[in-house]
């Protein structure tokens, strides 16, 4: 084996890290999905503990990037100080964040849905296929609405589908690459 394929190797493996971790965070991925995906009381609590994670994560990345940067140093430490009283609520009231959530989800469709409608109207002259925009802004706004109404259970199917699913795919995707990664790293071998 010459030098050039040891370091291709070695470079694989630093770049790609150990394959199987990619394996056991795609099996993680669906035992979210797994438990989001019953529809129980247990799906909407494990998604508050996800937002909580994501803001944890989110903190964790604010406080490292506040220590590396020069400028603006001031406002990630407070974004990384949000993000941690996020976390914290998310851990301590899970169910809370959930509905939370499934609010601000609703609102974020109906305003997507807005601009893709206004979008669709502005380009109709110059644009052949705008009245797909137009119906994908329609379906947005009519989803944000269901997603910010009263009727707990309505609001908790939309916002328990679309993260199940998210975890689904992603565990799915982190699977395949944990044997592509190892393909990879046995080819440079």
């Amino acid at each position: 084996m010459t030098t050039a394929q040891v370091s291709d190797r070695s470079a694989a493996k630093m770049l790609m890290g150990p394959w199987w971790m990619f394996l056991v965070t795609g099996v993680l991925w669906l035992v979210v999905a797994w438990i989001v995906l019953r529809f129980q009381e247990t799906s909407i609590v494990a998604v508050g503990v996800i937002i909580g994670v994501v803001f944890m994560m989110g903190a964790i990345n604010e406080f490292l990037i506040a220590s590396v940067v020069d400028g603006w140093k001031w406002l990630h430490v407070a974004l990384g100080v949000l993000f941690t009283l996020g976390a914290i609520w998310g851990f301590v009231t899970p169910t809370d964040a959930f509905w939370t959530l499934a609010s601000i989800i609703g609102f974020i469709f109906i305003m997507k849905g807005a601009f893709d409608v206004i979008e669709a109207i502005m380009t109709k002259d110059y644009n052949e296929v705008w009245w797909l925009g137009l119906t994908a802004g329609i379906i947005e706004i009519l989803i944000g609405f269901w997603a910010s109404q009263q009727f707990y259970p309505a609001r908790a199917a939309l916002i328990l589908l679309w993260v199940g699913l998210f975890a689904l795919f992603r565990g799915i995707a982190e699977i395949v690459l944990a044997f592509r990664v190892k393909k990879l790293q046995d080819g440079a071998a």
